[in-house]
């Protein structure tokens, strides 16, 4: 899984390979740079023979080269810092350019799905994606230093001493094995680290956006002590991964310093029996120093990496998600009177509990179709099949004669205004939450749209009239004004067929029945399908279904209904009582 997950970041990497190559040529360059430094150093302590005997032209030649090799050296490491960071931004914008246009890709059942929650998925696009950046990109250039400074520290280790050198790299091996083990147990409370905090960011998203419905109902205590548990399981989580990568660098910093201690004895040995200088002896310390140091950022950087791997499989996760059908291939859906048939359709969210089942509907063009029924009854799954929100199990939708799983979604979609119970604006300007689906709209048009709708009276009593800016989900706006823009929007696109889920339901009655004049207007022509719990908003309807568990079990208009005295008589008659 890791090394799938590495090449898929590499894949990544691959458009910007010349940062890449940029970044190795600095990265060999300065490292290098940096290792020649201690030889030049034993010569200059080589030079000092004893006092009054110092050889001071050749140490301030020697100091004239390693300022120059200094230089260098800060140069090339401030050109892979710049080259690295170019890297791993590039590369993460176009992750995060992927990942959102997944988000906007899925189909409607992958966010209908209890167990992707909001807050988990902007996790994902968000600290996901950072931790990927920080640890994975930048982790791996500084992996790929540490590998050249080793390399190059053991073949001057192995040029002074052969016999030091070897009981250096017969100790090496416990930093590796120490690191993997830590490694191994720290990934699996990285993983759960990521998955707890995005749980934690979805019910803070949930709380936060119903707030209100937190104060009326003084949940406060009780989201409080919820927040608590997750946070606590969170701290955990954390507190685990921490404990565990903590230890990787103390345990190979403990094993570089018994290193340290026998190249020193060894290297005094070796001095006194002539085999090497007092000059070399330093070398090989600083080029011992040079080889652990490495070392020990590659074990402690390998927490980071066990971290940006988890994070980068979550990402990945969204992505290799199945996207909802690509169609544009097949031809646009062009209507000429608006007939729409239901053609024996069975459809169920869940293959084991069947909802709509030989569902037959035929609507003619103009008609208002007029959909009531109890909650789950499955008024809404006819909207989200006509939509294509989701396909049918079996059977066919046809418009025009026209099966609609044969032409593109897009201009499907485009033949229906659609307006929901929850209505959803964006942070902008009036302006443009109106011009939503037509963004060339001129002012006179939206305006025009906005007294249609009964908007334009409220919108001018605000600060900036047309310009005034929504917060997130118009939060500074009422549920009915909220709605009214929802219902201008629609207004403006004059829309072939029309989508009525509940438009009305936070309006209160006296711009209730305006709109219903203005909505008459627009429906004039045109197929509607409208949703309602008030069944007084659909008296002119001219065909009523009333649906029961996915079926239809009464159609008619409404005085035939009545005059049947069934089911669409007795809801009528239950709200005409609680009036």
């Amino acid at each position: 899984m890791k090394n799938a997950t590495l090449l898929r970041m590499f894949k990544y990497i691959k458009p910007y390979r010349k940062y890449l190559f940029a970044i190795i040529i600095c990265a060999i360059i300065s490292n290098v740079l940096i290792i020649i430094s201690p030889l030049y150093t034993g010569k200059a302590i080589d030079f000092i023979i004893a006092e009054g005997k110092v050889d001071f032209p050749s140490i301030l030649n020697i100091i004239i080269i390693l300022s120059v090799i200094y230089f260098l050296s800060a140069l090339f490491q401030w050109m892979l810092s710049i080259f690295t960071n170019k890297l791993s931004n590039y590369a993460v914008r176009d992750i995060r350019h992927d990942a959102f246009y997944k988000v906007t890709a899925l189909p409607l059942k992958y966010y209908d799905d209890s167990n992707n929650t909001h807050g988990d998925i902007i996790n994902r696009l968000t600290n996901d994606i950072d931790f990927i950046s920080e640890g994975l990109i930048q982790g791996l250039t500084q992996l790929f230093s540490g590998v050249i400074t080793i390399i190059g520290a053991l073949i001057f280790m192995f040029k002074l001493s052969t016999s030091i050198t070897i009981v250096v790299l017969l100790i090496t091996p416990l930093c590796f094995f120490i690191s993997s083990f830590i490694a191994r147990n720290s990934n699996k409370m990285f993983k759960e680290q990521s998955k707890t905090l995005g749980e934690l960011n979805g019910y803070i998203e949930e709380i936060i956006g119903g707030h209100s419905v937190v104060k009326a109902f003084s949940y406060e205590k009780r989201s409080q002590y919820r927040f608590k548990e997750i946070n606590q399981r969170l701290y955990k989580c954390g507190q685990k991964s921490q404990f565990y990568s903590s230890l990787t660098n103390p345990s190979t910093r403990f094993v570089n310093n018994i290193t340290y201690i026998l190249v020193g004895i060894i290297g005094g040995m070796a001095a006194i029996g002539g085999k090497l200088s007092i000059g070399n002896i330093s070398s090989f310390l600083m080029y011992s120093t040079h080889f652990s140091k490495p070392i020990n950022e590659i074990t402690s950087m390998a927490t980071q990496l066990q971290s940006a791997i988890a994070s980068a499989e979550r990402v990945f996760d969204i992505l290799d998600e199945t996207s909802e059908e690509e169609d544009i291939h097949k031809p646009n859906l062009n209507i000429t009177e608006g007939n729409v048939v239901f053609d024996r359709v069975y459809f169920s969210y869940n293959k084991d509990k069947p909802l709509i089942e030989n569902f037959k509907l035929d609507a003619k063009s103009g008609d208002t179709i007029a959909i009531v029924g109890p909650t789950g009854a499955g008024k809404t799954t006819l909207v989200n099949l006509l939509m294509r929100f989701y396909d049918v199990d079996s059977g066919s939708i046809l418009i025009d004669g026209t099966d609609i799983q044969s032409v593109n979604k897009e201009s499907l979609r485009h033949l229906f205004g659609m307006v929901l119970q929850e209505s959803w604006l964006f942070s902008g300007t009036i302006r443009d939450n109106i011009a939503y689906g037509k963004v060339n709209a001129t002012d006179s048009e939206i305006i025009k749209a906005a007294k249609s709708a009964h908007a334009h009276s409220f919108i001018k009593r605000l600060p900036n009239g047309y310009d005034t800016f929504i917060t997130e989900d118009g939060g500074n706006l009422s549920q009915g004004q909220k709605q009214l823009l929802t219902i201008a929007r629609v207004m403006l696109i004059n829309p072939p067929m029309l989508i009525l889920d509940e438009a009305t339901s936070s309006i209160d009655t006296l711009t209730e029945a305006r709109i219903q004049k203005a909505f008459s207007s627009l429906m004039k022509g045109k197929t509607s399908f409208i949703i309602a719990h008030r069944l007084s908003t659909i008296r002119e309807a001219d065909l009523i279904l009333v649906m029961n568990n996915g079926h239809i079990i009464e159609k008619g208009t409404h005085t035939e209904l009545i005059d049947k005295n069934g089911f669409y008589a007795n809801l009528l008659k239950s709200q005409t009582f609680g009036e």
